[in-house]
């Protein structure tokens, strides 16, 4: 091919890369400067270039640990890595750093407001402590990125993109992948990325951004905050006539179309941030392969959003050749039951139907909880009352790991 045909070509994959206001070519193609702070503990301490804050250069700080730093590994051992994503008033965990380390990753977990939490306490049984989910406990970076309060989610979109705390979040992620792919000790073709709330927002813009990552698995967080009953939605409706540029460029449901990394949603029934509507619509733009698994009342936080055994097991199936998940597909009605087709590598152990005739806000709504029968790869539970405006059916295997399918909504 003539060399003016190619130097055409290049320019347009380039140009390509620039996705609303990150520039992902260098993003992906750049191991972001770093810095270790400590590692003379299990769980190391680094900081690494970030994007430019009010016209000075960004530091991020974060935690990795592997099962080398761990004392669990041979010399040359490979690992898969993740990345962790904290939620809204988070921070980098030292424990859940530890959690993907013994799992056998090399897992690394940044501060997305400009600080840096405490330092880890070990417990006598050498297990970090939760001693950094007070703010109080944390210390801002001399050279920090912006806080991540509604100000800098929200009112500071229009002008200056880099005042922007969404854009900074989703470049610190990729930043910190494109960092977690140079370690030595890391497998760079087998990463994963996971968030809770705020963490699992960002987890649908770096899935969306960043194709590198084999699974993504967003914990509460989701798309369509400017609908609905999310709680962010006044604060979206407040921009103005900045409201469709802030959907436009930060609201997951812009991104999401163009996402091809296999991504598994976690969330709850009664979620007052990431509420069941905005959940299944955000679902629906995914083009590429997804999975749900949606817990009647299921708590909101940090702790409980990194608790569920299907996060592992997802990530696992697609990190490291492990068994998958069970996949049920979309429920039928038949006359008086309901069916659905549950393919799965492991034994089906129970099924539920679960609905709600409820009205009101989504956060204050009952449930009622049906068990369901199963027939080799096929679950059959009785119709839904015909009064029930939101259900789906749950599938638990012989790991206890549960899924569901997608939530049916009457408008």
């Amino acid at each position: 091919m003539p060399p003016f045909f190619c130097a055409l070509l290049l320019a347009a994959s380039l140009q390509a890369q620039q996705v609303g206001p990150w520039d992902l070519t260098a993003l992906k193609n750049t191991v972001p400067a770093m810095s270790w702070l400590r590692q003379d503990q299990p769980i190391h301490s680094l900081t690494y270039r970030g994007e430019v804050f009010q016209a000075h250069p960004t530091d991020v700080f974060a935690f990795y640990a592997s099962p080398a730093t761990l004392g669990e590994a041979k010399p040359g051992a490979k690992f898969p890595g993740v990345v962790l994503i904290h939620g809204g008033g988070g921070t980098a965990f030292a424990e859940w750093v530890h959690l993907w380390a013994k799992r056998g990753y090399a897992a690394i977990a940044m501060d997305l407001s400009g600080s840096r939490p405490p330092d880890p306490e070990f417990d006598a049984n050498g297990l970090p402590k939760a001693n950094a989910h007070n703010p109080k406990s944390r210390t801002r970076l001399p050279n920090g990125g912006p806080n991540h309060g509604h100000p800098e989610k929200f009112d500071s979109i229009g002008g200056d993109t880099s005042d922007d705390w969404p854009f900074h979040a989703a470049a610190s992620v990729i930043r910190a992948h494109s960092l977690l792919r140079s370690f030595p000790e890391v497998d760079p073709d087998h990463t994963a990325v996971t968030g809770i709330s705020w963490g699992g927002y960002t987890t649908c813009l770096a899935a969306s951004l960043d194709d590198r990552f084999k699974a993504a698995v967003p914990v509460y967080g989701c798309g369509f905050l400017h609908e609905g009953e999310s709680v962010q939605k006044p604060s979206i409706d407040k921009l103005g006539d900045r409201k469709s540029q802030w959907v436009k460029e930060y609201d997951p449901s812009s991104l999401l179309p163009r996402c091809r990394v296999p991504i598994f949603f976690v969330n709850g029934t009664n979620d007052v941030h990431y509420v069941l509507d905005s959940y299944m619509k955000t679902y629906g733009v995914v083009p590429g392969k997804k999975q749900m698994r949606i817990e009647v009342k299921m708590a909101h936080g940090h702790q409980p959003g990194w608790a569920p055994k299907e996060i592992g097991l997802f990530i696992d199936s697609l990190c490291r050749a492990g068994t998958p998940l069970p996949v049920p597909g979309n429920p039928v009605i038949k006359a008086d039951t309901v069916e659905v087709a549950c393919p799965s590598a492991t034994a089906l152990k129970s099924a539920q139907l679960h609905y709600t005739t409820d009205t009101g806000p989504r956060s204050k709504r009952s449930w009622v909880t049906v068990t369901a029968s199963i027939a080799g790869h096929t679950v059959t539970a009785p119709k839904p009352p015909a009064d029930a405006n939101t259900w789906f059916l749950t599938v638990t295997d012989e790991r206890d790991a549960v899924v569901s399918t997608p939530v049916e909504i009457t408008p």
